[in-house]
């Protein structure tokens, strides 16, 4: 890997964390919370080392899918670190550690955190924990495509590398004027929920930091109760709507906006998700029937925790520890699905699970009929055999870091529903688990070495298991 040139590129991205580092004084300034010196600060100490590193390594050089792969693990590395500085100079979490534990949780758009009470922090560090999820959400990365012609190197490498999903779906011809649409899409979706928020009767501020959460599947509320204590049923609905929004590939939404919503019903992987969001509220709503006392409230907080696990978000209307326990297993289940491919959800994705499900069924079917020659297809199109021995390979390699985390964890001294609670909602970028990390409870109890386990997870996750294990192969460092 060309060193030189990753730290070029990361300098760049470090001056746009800077300027981003910025938006909150205003909001400091007004509220009077006394959190914009630790802002400014971290801004300009991030923009210091962002300019150190342009100036040291200015020469332009062609950009290879090994660069590619190094700049994104890396760069996430490093907003997690600088992300971190606002909270830790504004005395919000004094604990180093623990503060890159929530800006990692951020940026990965996990949704975990170490802060037991909201109340007291300060407007602004809310905004910025809102604004980590949004900017991770769709990809720093791919938000800095537009920008990357100036240094000089082109783009498509970062794409491949930190766009979910094992199939990309470029809409026009420059990987600058993709990324482009993709977040036009992305601000269009979420000044669309902040409106209907408002229009709802919630405070602009908390509509903004909700809508920026939602938009980006990530689950960081202003509130301790998140959507339960943020308003009724009218916010309960449309939070949901958006959530399930956002697991949606976004070309998809792209098309529609451009008068093609044919494009939505001709996706077989949306017609699966669509079931699956159906089947599994079904399920719940039968489940919690005796013990609910209203059954319209139980259609709405079935739906609304389908949604919200499945798409990763990991919003919370109600304590699901207190559901029967086969309510509990089926949204196990359904953080390990999560969202779209293309979507700003976590997770294997419906597309991999979908491929996986029908190469089963045709191996099951090859049994039977050995000569019979079976095509794999997605929408109606033949899928490569590369394409599904990498879902193969991501499928192993998802399922064994879920469980040599587990016992990490659990060697560390968190219980069995705990350690395997924390891990999948981590790696899947859910937020809230089981245990004594579930929709009540928060992660700061837990040991240090255990929150960067976990943020390790985390990024894993959002980087879909090989942008990230690649590195620690020999192989990837030699030229």
């Amino acid at each position: 890997m060309n060193l030189r040139l990753t730290l070029r590129i990361q300098g760049g991205l470090l001056l746009f964390l800077a300027a981003m580092l910025l938006v909150p004084v205003p909001v400091s300034v007004w509220y009077r919370d006394g959190a914009w010196l630790g802002f400014a600060l971290s801004s300009v100490f991030t923009a210091g080392v962002g300019a150190l590193l342009l100036r040291l390594f200015r020469e332009p050089e062609e950009l290879t899918v090994r660069e590619g792969f190094g700049i994104v693990t890396i760069a996430w590395l490093l907003f997690a670190t600088f992300g971190a500085l606002p909270y830790v100079l504004s005395g919000t979490i004094r604990n180093p550690v623990g503060a890159f534990f929530e800006a990692m949780s951020g940026f990965s758009t996990t949704g975990s955190t170490v802060i037991e009470n909201l109340a007291p922090v300060a407007q602004s560090v809310l905004l910025w924990r809102s604004m980590t999820q949004w900017l991770g959400g769709m990809g720093i990365i791919v938000l800095s495509l537009a920008i990357l012609p100036l240094l000089g190197v082109g783009g498509m490498q970062l794409f491949e590398a930190e766009m979910p999903g094992p199939v990309k779906d470029r809409l026009r011809p420059r990987i600058q004027d993709t990324a482009k649409l993709l977040w036009g899409v992305y601000f269009l979706l979420t000044s669309a929920e902040v409106s209907a928020l408002i229009l709802g009767g919630v405070r602009p501020f908390e509509a903004v930091c909700h809508s920026l959460t939602t938009m980006a599947t990530g689950g960081f509320s202003t509130r301790n109760g998140s959507i339960g204590e943020l308003g009724g049923s009218y916010v309960h609905w449309i939070v949901t709507l958006f959530m399930f929004l956002a697991g949606v590939n976004f070309t998809l939404h792209y098309h529609a906006l451009r008068g093609r919503p044919d494009r939505y019903f001709r996706s077989e992987e949306l017609r699966f998700y669509l079931k699956v969001i159906l089947g599994a509220v079904l399920c719940l709503f039968l489940l919690n029937f005796r013990a609910a006392a209203d059954p319209l409230t139980n259609l709405r907080d079935a739906a609304f925790q389908t949604v919200s696990i499945l798409t990763t978000t990991g919003f919370a209307t109600a304590d699901y520890e207190l559901w029967p326990v086969a309510a509990q297993y089926l949204l196990i289940c359904l953080m390990f699905l999560g969202g779209c491919a293309g979507s700003t959800g976590g997770g294997m994705k419906h597309l991999r699970v979908l491929l996986l499900l029908k190469h089963a069924f045709q191996t099951l079917s090859r049994l039977v009929h050995p000569r019979r020659v079976l095509v794999l297809k997605i929408d109606g199109k033949p899928v490569s055999g590369a394409v599904i021995e990498s879902i193969l390979g991501f499928f192993a390699f998802y399922i064994g870091l879920f469980v040599v985390a587990s016992l990490c964890m659990a060697a560390l001294g968190c219980d069995l529903l705990t350690a395997g609670g924390s891990v999948i909602a981590c790696l899947s970028n859910i937020g809230p688990g089981l245990g004594t990390v579930g929709p009540t409870e928060t992660f700061a109890h837990l040991p240090a070495a255990g929150h960067l386990l976990l943020s390790l997870c985390m990024l894993v996750g959002r980087l879909e298991v090989f942008t990230v294990l690649v590195l620690v192969l020999p192989s990837f460092w030699r030229r």
